[in-house]
Parts: structure tokens; C-alpha cells; sequence
């Protein structure tokens, strides 16, 4: 995530990448939506939920046809290099001020349409180079806006890593203190219990969720001191895992409804769970900030925006599904923070071992993660502070910088565990940054760059089909609307209490 050209990768087929998106999109967000879709109206969550698919796909578009941009920029910086380097080995016998005037009379007035004719500009925006989000808002953006999009960036990790530090325990209560409880075919019936109940002997479930945070925090915290990469078999493990588990549960429901079992009567419209499905939905479309890794190594990019369409149109359907299954068949009282807890219950499944897998499902894909997104952190909060030629002391690179990315969303954590305000906060805020905000004033400025280096009539093959400056403007305007209204509706709805 911090700027930076990295390896591209090995190549890879177009719908090979239309999997990878589609995985990488279908992650935590999807187990809290169920929920979200009770509590707003499946009137208005479907509605909502489409416009929102609509939005994600727009800004989607947009950092592909910066990703474009920043290839060519960099591609014609490495062309101007060469051709200085050209225009010093020929310019033996010439004085240097008629070489610094000619050259500079090139740069302003001949040489970038001319060059790019010469050169050919149909290739010139292939997406060949792997150009972070960090990156192109360097290349971009001025000084403000790139500190702005790295707070920015930092406020959706830390929030992804609360929200991590927190599913994996309450999963862990859940289960354990079912089973210790001696009632554990309850946990997913309805049956609603404090945190001060009692868990096993003496401990309540509070302190059991914060002692399994703990450990938590102890056996994967120290990764965040390290470098962690992600291996091809724990990508492969982890999202078998997760299909797995979502075919299962929409089975699982669709059984129970045509059997006549189910439970669920879910209203039209709600209007105070907007808020929250709002946040919801725009962390279940989060794919913006690691666009680069995913469209960079796709072999053939000729349409690689009607392949995303395709995938946001699969994606939309599969939430469809899951939460309309989920709504029908569970009463909203009984619907989980974590859906996969909702299949705990011995009346839904009586299989034991399947009831132990979905319940602790997302304790073994979201460990999985969680280093990863802390190294990923981490190494933002060093690209922010860095400056050009200076090193960090050793204390500052190996113990500050770790656990400024460690302590935060632990605390927070161990203050909360509801896991459907974290994930609704989440996304209405630092979401709504990334996946809005950020891609249309990557567009505009890419636009506007590369108008002035290339000239107006070189035209970005990977622009997007919203290419009007209306709908920058529009989702611009959306963004910042989005803010007002979460605010708004928090602090009223802080004010009721």
C-alpha cells in the first residue's frame, strides 16, 4: 500500500482476476449484512444496496484509468531520461546554454504530442507497472491531498484491524461459553445474553472475550514487528474455507424456508438502520485500495472493465441471496452480528462438526488476515513520516511505528465488541473516503495531467465509460453528502438516548 512500484507479479487470465475480485470483495463485510438488511427493510437494503454496487463499480473505473495514467507518466519519464541521454552523447561541440534552450523549447512546445506520436500512444497507457494507491496519489495530488489520502487510508486499516481484533473473540465466547454452559444448541435461538452472564465459573462472558482478545493479541500481535507475506496456499485455503462456508449457509437457510420453518418477517423499510447498512454495505464493496494488485498481472486488459462489471453484477446476486435467505429464515430479534453464529443452533443443522466449522469460521480466515493488514499499516504510517534520503532510528522502525499499529484498534476492541457499529463506522467514514472521494479526484487529476504532458488529443485507452465530468462531480457531491448525513444521524440518534 505505500508508495511505490512493486513487481508486477505472475500473469494471470481475465476471469482468473474476476475470481481474485470477487473473493477479495466477498470478505467480512457479507457475515454482518444479514443483520443490516433486518434492520433497514429489505426494500430499502436491496435499493440501497444496488446503487451503492453501482457507485463501488464507477470509482472502480476510475482507479483503472488513473492506473492507466500513472503507466504512461512513468513510462514517459523513462522516455525523456533515454532521450536526454541521447541528446548529451550528440551534443559534443555545442555549448550547454543552446543545449538547455533547445531542450527546454522541445519540452514546452514540441516534444509531448510529437514524441507520443512517434512512439505511439495507443501503448503508452498499457498497465504494465503495478502503481499503488500511495503512488498515484504522489504523482497526482499535491502535498495536502496526499497526506489526506494517507489519514485516510490509515483510519480504514485501523478500523479493518478493530474489526478483526474483535470477530475472532466474540466468535470464540460464543462458541466456548455455549459448550462450557452446557446449553450449546442456544447460542444461535434467539436466546439473548449479557456480557455479565456467567460463561464458565466465575467468568463472566466479558472477561472471556477479552481474555480470547488477549490471546489474540499475543499470538499475532508480534507479526505486526515482522514481515508477513501472504502465501499462495493460505490464498487458497482461506477462500475454499470461505465458500465453504457461505454455500452452506444460504443451503442451509434455503432447506429451513422450504421446509415451512421459517421464522422471519422482515419489514419494507426502516429508516433508522440506514446508517448502518450504509457503512455495511460500502465496507462489502471495498475493493479500491488493492486494485492495483489485482488488475496489474491480468494478462489481457482489452476489456477488463466489462469483466468488472461482471463481477459486481455476481457479487450483487450472491449478497442478494445471503441476506434474503438470512431475513426470511431468522427472525430479526435472533439474526447474529456475525451471521455464521446464527448456524450454531442444533434445530438449524444437527450435525455437530458443521456447526463447530461455521461458528469458528471466521476465527481461521480472519487470523489469517490480520497480520497482514497490521504490516500493511504499519509500513503506511512509515511512508507518511518519510522523508527523501532520511532513515528511521532503530527504536522508531522496529518498536514505535509497530506499536502505534498494534495498540490502537486493540483498544478499541476491548471496548466494543459490536462488531455491526464497527463495520457500519468503518466504512460510512474511512470507506466512504477510499471508495468514493479518492477515485474521483484520482480521475480528475489523471485527466487533467495527462492533458497537460500528452496533449488533449491523446486519449487514455483504459478511460472509464463514465468518462464525463458530470459523474466525477456527481460522486463527488454523493461522498461528501454521505458524511453530512452519517454524522447528522449519529449525533440525533445519540440525542434520543
Amino acid at each position: 500500500m505505500a508508495g511505490g512500484i512493486t513487481d508486477t507479479g505472475e500473469l494471470y487470465s481475465p476471469y482468473v482476476g474476476l475470481v481474485y475480485m470477487f473473493n477479495l470483495i466477498v470478505g467480512t463485510g457479507a457475515l454482518t449484512m444479514p443483520k443490516a438488511f433486518a434492520t433497514a427493510g429489505w426494500l430499502v437494503s436491496l435499493i440501497l444496496l444496488m446503487f451503492l454496487g453501482f457507485m463501488s463499480y464507477m470509482t472502480t473505473t476510475f482507479v483503472v484509468e488513473a492506473m492507466a495514467a500513472a503507466n504512461a507518466q512513468l513510462r514517459w519519464k523513462r522516455m525523456e531520461k533515454r532521450k536526454d541521454d541521447e541528446d548529451e552523447d550528440s551534443s559534443s561541440g555545442v555549448s550547454d546554454s543552446d543545449v538547455l534552450l533547445q531542450d527546454g523549447y522541445e519540452r514546452a512546445e514540441t516534444r509531448p504530442i510529437l514524441s507520443v506520436q512517434r512512439r505511439g500512444s495507443a501503448n503508452i497507457f498499457e498497465i504494465t507497472e503495478r502503481v499503488e494507491m500511495g503512488q498515484m496519489a504522489s504523482m497526482f495530488f499535491n502535498k495536502v491531498g496526499v497526506n489526506l489520502f494517507y489519514f485516510c487510508i490509515i483510519i480504514y486499516l485501523y478500523g479493518d484491524l478493530a474489526i478483526y481484533a474483535a470477530a475472532v473473540p466474540v466468535s470464540l465466547m460464543q462458541v466456548t461459553c455455549s459448550v462450557t454452559g452446557n446449553h450449546s444448541c442456544s447460542v444461535g435461538d434467539g436466546t439473548k445474553y449479557n456480557d455479565t452472564d456467567r460463561c464458565w465459573g466465575p467468568i463472566r462472558r466479558i472477561d472471556a472475550y477479552r481474555l480470547y482478545l488477549a490471546a489474540f493479541t499475543l499470538l499475532l500481535g508480534p507479526f505486526t514487528f515482522f514481515n508477513v507475506q501472504k502465501t499462495k496456499y493460505l490464498q487458497i485455503m482461506t477462500s475454499l474455507m470461505r465458500w465453504i462456508a457461505f454455500i452452506l449457509m444460504i443451503i442451509l437457510a434455503l432447506i429451513r424456508i422450504s421446509r415451512g420453518q421459517a421464522e422471519g418477517h422482515p419489514s419494507m423499510a426502516q429508516l433508522s438502520g440506514i446508517r448502518n447498512l450504509f457503512g455495511v454495505c460500502v465496507y462489502s464493496f471495498m475493493c479500491q485500495h488493492s486494485l492495483p494488485s489485482l488488475i496489474t498481472p491480468i494478462s489481457k486488459k482489452k476489456h477488463v472493465n466489462k469483466l468488472v462489471l461482471l463481477d459486481y453484477i455476481l457479487i450483487l446476486a450472491f449478497y442478494s441471496l445471503l441476506s434474503f435467505t438470512a431475513i426470511y429464515c431468522f427472525r430479526n430479534d435472533t439474526l447474529m452480528d456475525m451471521y455464521t453464529l446464527n448456524f450454531t443452533n442444533c434445530e438449524i443443522i444437527s450435525v455437530a462438526f458443521i456447526r463447530y466449522f461455521l461458528g469458528l469460521f471466521p476465527v481461521f480466515t480472519i487470523s489469517t488476515n490480520f497480520p497482514i493488514i497490521a504490516v500493511t499499516l504499519r509500513n503506511n504510517w512509515k511512508t507518511l513520516f518519510h522523508r527523501e534520503g532520511g532513515t528511521y532510528p532503530w527504536v522508531v522502525d522496529r518498536i514505535v511505528f509497530p506499536a502505534i499499529t498494534l495498540i490502537p484498534p486493540v483498544l478499541v476492541a476491548f471496548c466494543t465488541h459490536d462488531l455491526e457499529s464497527l463495520v457500519g463506522i468503518t466504512g460510512a467514514y474511512a470507506g466512504n473516503g477510499i471508495q468514493y472521494l479518492i477515485p474521483a479526484f484520482l480521475a480528475y487529476c489523471s485527466r487533467k495531467d495527462t492533458q497537460l504532458v500528452f496533449g488533449s488529443g491523446t486519449v487514455n485507452k483504459h478511460l472509464s465509460p463514465f468518462r464525463h465530468s458530470f459523474w466525477i462531480v456527481f460522486v463527488l457531491i454523493w461522498g461528501f453528502s454521505c458524511f453530512v448525513f452519517v454524522t447528522a444521524n449519529i449525533v440525533l440518534s445519540e440525542s434520543k438516548l
